[in-house]
């Protein structure tokens, strides 16, 4: 007599998982919508295509010039699209004066403490605006939006810095232009579209406002955070007005003021200056050295900041 065992029912095979899309797919599209003709996404990428060949190719040009050696600049008469030899003497020459280099260093401080001193003032200023029961927050929000409109002008804003003695230093770089009241109305309208409540349960858990901004509110900024930040060091590192205003002394001068004098050839440090003259460098390889030498911080920080930018600016522009 055989035993009969008992067997357990056999599993059902799961459903086979869902393909997610892409990181770069397009989104699913609502049932509603109808199913767009191939002509259309074919004119897009050709008008994309097109505008990015014509953002890179000048790009593209400048890099390889500013590379190639001396000879073939002036085999070509100018531009160079087709490298023929790479060389970095430009570069080496323009790092090795330490006119360059102290410029640099000039510039990277400032851009430093200058997005420093300026998030710091903005955040402030954009959260206390955002609590409509703070004090005195409308004629403060009047007196900033009338500030867009309407300005002292350079003789009077010159005066102002002249009187507070800070002409000669790099507080006139900084200073002056700190805070950008756009930046500020983002920076408010984002966190105007902080969930009220969130708020009121941590004051009633005994938070304070210096707690709330720190714990809460920055965390749930950080997109918006991440934009501002690029708008203020952007524009600190691109700053030359203010340092041809404010400053005599040649070795306070930032960077794109020295790359503005090798470019014009008002002034040159002597080893370069003689290499021109000599013929063993291109003044043309310099300019395009020296307009390389300007975007390259900013193209490398860029794509870091790009996931933010789209959902920092809109939710910041709208909410509120």
């Amino acid at each position: 007599m055989t035993a009969v065992v008992d067997r357990p029912p056999l599993a059902e095979k799961p459903p086979p998982a869902e393909k997610k899309p892409g990181r770069w797919a397009a989104p699913p599209r609502p049932p509603w919508e109808e199913e767009p003709a191939k002509a259309g996404p074919a004119a897009k990428g050709l008008v994309l295509g097109v505008a990015c060949f014509a953002i890179l190719f000048p790009l593209w040009i400048v890099i390889v010039t500013s590379l190639s050696p001396k000879k073939v600049i002036d085999e070509t008469g100018g531009l160079v699209v087709v490298p023929k030899g790479i060389t970095l003497v430009a570069y080496r020459e323009l790092l090795g004066g330490g006119q360059v280099q102290r410029a640099a260093l000039v510039s990277l401080g400032v851009t430093l403490v200058g997005t420093l001193f300026s998030m710091a003032v903005s955040v402030l200023c954009a959260y206390g605006l955002s609590r409509r029961g703070s004090l005195g927050h409308r004629w403060i929000l009047m007196t900033l939006l009338a500030t867009m409109f309407f300005g002292a002008g350079l003789i009077p804003t010159y005066l102002l810095v002249q009187a507070l003695g800070l002409t000669d230093t790099y507080l006139a770089l900084i200073l002056p232009s700190a805070v950008s009241v756009f930046n500020i109305l983002v920076l408010r309208g984002f966190f105007m579209g902080i969930s009220s409540e969130l708020i009121d349960s941590a004051r009633i858990d005994g938070a304070g406002d210096w707690r709330i901004l720190w714990q809460i509110v920055l965390p749930l900024s950080r997109a918006v955070l991440a934009v501002i930040t690029l708008f203020y060091a952007v524009g600190y590192w691109s700053a030359w007005f203010n340092a041809s205003i404010y400053l005599t002394d040649q070795k306070m001068m930032p960077l794109q003021n020295v790359m503005i004098q090798l470019v014009q050839k008002q002034e040159r440090p002597v080893g370069l200056a003689t290499q021109i003259n000599t013929g063993q460098l291109s003044p043309l390889a310099i300019q395009m050295a020296v307009m390389v030498m300007a975007l390259l911080p900013v193209a490398v920080l860029s794509p870091f900041v790009q996931k933010h930018f789209r959902k920092g600016m809109l939710t910041g522009a709208i909410k509120g």
